[in-house]
């Protein structure tokens, strides 16, 4: 069945205000910490996301961009994986929202994307 809106799994390394600002806008966020993943590696992170159908937001790019060419070459399927750039979270959220405006969450899976 196909899914509309991505739900995300913010990466631990991005602002806490970010998932408050995301869910006032009616997403459905869940951030590292609630899911009692912090400290986790980063693949173990992509394997929650995964497992959860949640797009990743990062602003780790290299070693995503590692992990997401794993994924590919093995066959794996994720959700999707975006990094943003260090911004304020004001900023990433604008970029964010335009992003998850024009794309499905089937589009977004096992994608990459930049903002």
């Amino acid at each position: 069945m196909s899914r509309l809106f991505s739900e995300l799994y913010i990466d631990e390394d991005v602002s806490a205000l970010l998932t408050k600002l995301l869910r006032s806008r009616g997403f459905v966020v869940t951030s590292t910490q609630e899911a009692g993943m912090l400290g986790c590696s980063d693949e173990e992170q992509l394997s929650h996301a995964a497992r959860q159908r949640k797009a990743l937001l990062t602003h780790n790019r290299v070693h995503f961009e590692a992990l997401v060419r794993q994924y590919h070459a093995t066959g794996r399927n994720h959700s999707g994986v975006i990094i943003a750039v260090r911004r304020s979270p004001y900023e990433i959220l604008q970029r964010l929202l335009i992003l998850l405006d024009q794309l499905t969450a089937d589009e977004m899976e096992n994608q990459i994307y930049y903002i």
